[in-house]
C-alpha cells in the first residue's frame, strides 16, 4: 500500500512539474552573475540572454552582483527559488578555483546548482606592460628573477583564476611576483594600463582590445593550442612552461530543486542559440570557443574542474588571503 501511494505522489508530482513546465516561463527571467559589469561573464550573459527572451517570450535581465570573489552573486543565486526565473552564469572562479581553494564557501558548486549547459571557453592571456623590456615569456622571468619581489601581477581577486595563473606561473618558474588583488577583471585590467602593476593573466574576451591597441603586450596564452585571435602568439607549453593549461569557460546554472522540465526546456533553447551564426560571429570575434552540451556533461565538468583546480593550488603552495 505505501509503495502504492509513493508512486500515485511521484506521478502527481511529475504531471505538476510538467504542467508547471508547460506555462513556463510566464514572467521576466533573470540572470545573476557574479563578476563586474563589463566583464566576460557580462558579455557573455547579455548575448546569451538577449537571444534566450527572443525564443521564451519574456524579458531576460542581467543582474551583476560581484564581490567576495564572486561568492557574494553565487551565494544570491543558489539561494534564489528553483522555479527558473532566476538563472546563474557561473564561471572557473565560482565554479572552479573558489571551492578548490575556500573550503567554508556559503554555497555548494555541486549541490546548490543544477546544472543546464557549458556555453563556451576561452583562454588566458599573459600579457605586460609595454614599458616591460621584455617580448617572451623567458625573457619576463629571467627579468623577474633578476628583481626578486620587485614585480608584481593583477588579479580579479583572492580566488580567482587570474591569481590561479599567476601563483602558478611563480611555481614553475621561481619567481617571486607580489599578487594585487582588484575587485574583479576590469579594475585589474585598469592597475595594468595604469602601471600600477608589471603584468596579469587575463581573459582573452577582457584583453582582446587593449591587445590590439597596442595597450599591452601578448605574451602567451595559458592553454594547449593557440587562440584564433592571437595565432602569432605562443602557449605556455610552447614558451617553456610544458603542463601549464588554464582555461576560461562560462555555463548556465538554476538553483538546486528546479524541475527537470524546466531545465530540459532552458537546455534546448540556450543550445539552439548558442547554434545562431550571428551569435556565433559575436562571441567568436571575442574569442570565445562555444561549447554547449548536456545538463549532465556539465556536471561532470564542474566536478573536474573543481578537482583540476585542488590539484594545481596544492602543487603550486596557493592559500586563501
Amino acid at each position: 500500500m505505501l509503495q502504492r501511494i509513493l508512486a500515485i505522489a511521484g506521478l502527481l508530482a511529475a504531471s505538476i512539474a510538467a504542467a508547471f513546465a508547460q506555462s513556463y516561463p510566464n514572467k521576466p527571467i533573470r540572470i545573476i552573475i557574479a563578476q563586474a559589469p563589463g566583464s566576460a561573464t557580462d558579455v557573455i550573459s547579455r548575448v546569451v540572454g538577449n537571444r534566450l527572451q527572443e525564443s521564451l517570450g519574456q524579458p531576460v535581465v542581467i543582474e551583476t552582483r560581484p564581490g567576495a570573489g564572486g561568492a557574494v552573486g553565487t551565494e544570491a543565486a543558489a539561494r534564489s527559488a528553483p522555479d527558473g526565473y532566476t538563472l546563474f552564469m557561473a564561471n572557473n572562479s565560482t565554479h572552479g578555483s573558489n571551492p578548490a581553494l575556500y573550503p567554508k564557501l556559503p554555497y555548494d558548486a555541486v549541490k546548490d546548482f543544477a546544472p543546464i549547459t557549458l556555453v563556451a571557453t576561452v583562454p588566458y592571456v599573459l600579457v605586460v606592460d609595454p614599458a616591460l623590456p621584455v617580448s617572451s615569456v623567458g625573457q619576463l622571468i629571467a627579468l623577474a628573477k633578476s628583481k626578486p619581489g620587485k614585480m608584481n601581477y593583477a588579479s580579479a581577486g583572492n580566488g580567482s583564476t587570474h591569481q590561479f595563473c599567476g601563483e602558478l606561473l611563480k611555481s614553475m618558474a621561481g619567481i617571486d611576483v607580489l599578487h594585487i588583488p582588484y575587485k574583479g577583471s576590469p579594475p585589474a585590467i585598469a592597475g595594468l594600463l595604469g602601471g600600477e602593476v608589471s603584468l596579469m593573466f587575463a581573459n582573452l574576451t577582457d584583453i582582446g582590445s587593449q591587445i590590439r591597441s597596442g595597450k599591452v603586450k601578448a605574451l602567451a596564452v595559458t592553454v594547449s593550442h593557440r587562440a584564433n585571435l592571437l595565432p602569432e602568439v605562443p602557449t605556455l607549453a610552447e614558451a617553456g612552461l610544458p603542463g601549464f593549461e588554464i582555461g576560461s569557460w562560462f555555463g548556465l546554472l538554476a538553483p538546486a530543486g528546479t524541475p527537470a522540465p524546466i531545465v530540459s526546456r532552458l537546455n534546448a533553447e540556450t543550445v539552439k542559440v548558442l547554434g545562431r551564426s550571428d551569435v556565433k560571429a559575436t562571441l567568436g570575434a571575442q574569442g570565445l570557443e562555444l561549447a554547449p552540451g548536456s545538463p549532465e556533461q556539465f556536471a561532470a565538468h564542474i566536478k573536474s574542474e573543481i578537482a583540476k583546480f585542488t590539484r594545481i593550488a596544492r602543487a603550486a603552495g596557493i592559500k586563501a588571503e
